[in-house]
């Protein structure tokens, strides 16, 4: 049986998951600040007993367990990407001292501070992701979901030569099923490369690109072609050749509404044309690519393109 709120008409599961995400965006907008369980529990709307529990169920460890990696993760930004002295980014991490900032990241990462400073191999740091509401998601008869009335902008955009650090999966097609498959630490691994080209991304890799027994989809990050850094254990690092991309960027949405947000995007690019326009798809060219869907900017998307003869 499905209960339902009697205030708001979502389900538990929904109302639970919506207190979740509201303390996690909490938590990204104040982790340089004090948190406490009742901050939380204020952002949740819950009691704070009530906003622990949850928090621990849906996310699997506890909200100050989470706020603890993801100071610790920025912390290590500010190790590899800036001159400031170990304490000074130990107190801006709002730990009191050297020795327990040097401790909490050593257990984090299996480094000290120190020798991740002077050596800056990947680390697993900490992602992003809200929780998912567990509830179907609603479609129209055609079986995807549209958001009426939504602008899809379009530009093309070259990528020179460049290599490709990316962590290959077995049999998945999309995000999630490739999470089920290598889980879901790898966007931090990728996030902690020094030196790439741009933020990190999902691609569906063509034929050519595959190796055999691994999957379409994987997680990865563009470096320099002259990129002679580390790769983490279990990574893969390819050649890219220049490539032409069409790339597509919906509008803005609210963060539980990115699953719409996406397929919108997928209904626009199925149904585009762009050979009047002077182009056609390339999908051998290069791996389409998506940027994580992040509200504020819309979901983009690049897919392989080359210019059409006619």
């Amino acid at each position: 049986m499905v209960f339902f709120s009697r205030v708001t008409g979502m389900t538990n599961n929904q109302e639970k998951t919506s207190a979740v995400r509201r303390m996690q965006e909490y938590i990204m907008a104040h982790y340089q600040e004090e948190i406490t369980l009742p901050d939380l529990a204020k952002a949740a709307m819950y009691s704070p007993w009530h906003a622990l529990r949850a928090f621990s169920e849906l996310v699997g460890r506890t909200p100050f367990e989470y706020l603890r990696a993801v100071r610790l993760s920025a912390a290590a930004k500010k190790l590899r990407d800036t001159d400031m002295s170990v304490l000074d980014v130990a107190l801006e991490s709002t730990f009191g001292s050297h020795e327990g900032f040097t401790k909490a990241f050593s257990r984090e990462f299996a480094i000290s501070p120190q020798r991740y400073r002077k050596e800056t191999p990947p680390l697993p740091l900490f992602s992003y992701y809200p929780v998912r509401c567990p509830s179907p998601i609603q479609t129209t008869e055609k079986g995807k979901e549209t958001m009426s009335g939504t602008v899809i902008f379009t530009q093309v955009i070259e990528r020179p030569a460049r290599k490709l650090i990316l962590k290959r999966g077995f049999k998945a097609e999309d995000y999630f099923s490739y999470c089920e498959e290598v889980g879901c630490g790898v966007w931090g691994v990728l996030e902690s490369i020094k030196g790439a080209l741009h933020e990190s991304i999902g691609v569906w890799l063509p034929e050519g690109m595959r190796k055999p027994g691994t999957s379409e989809y994987c997680q990865a990050v563009e470096m320099p072609p002259d990129f002679s850094g580390t790769v983490p254990d279990g990574f893969d690092i390819i050649d890219l050749p220049a490539c032409k991309y069409l790339v597509f960027n919906g509008e803005p949405f609210e963060d539980e509404a990115f699953c719409e947000a996406i397929e919108t995007v997928w209904d626009a690019i199925e149904r585009y044309d762009p050979k009047p326009y002077g182009w056609e798809w390339a999908p051998e060219d290069g791996p389409r690519f998506q940027l994580a869907p992040v509200g504020a900017r819309g979901y983009i998307e690049g897919v392989p393109v080359r210019e059409h003869k006619r």
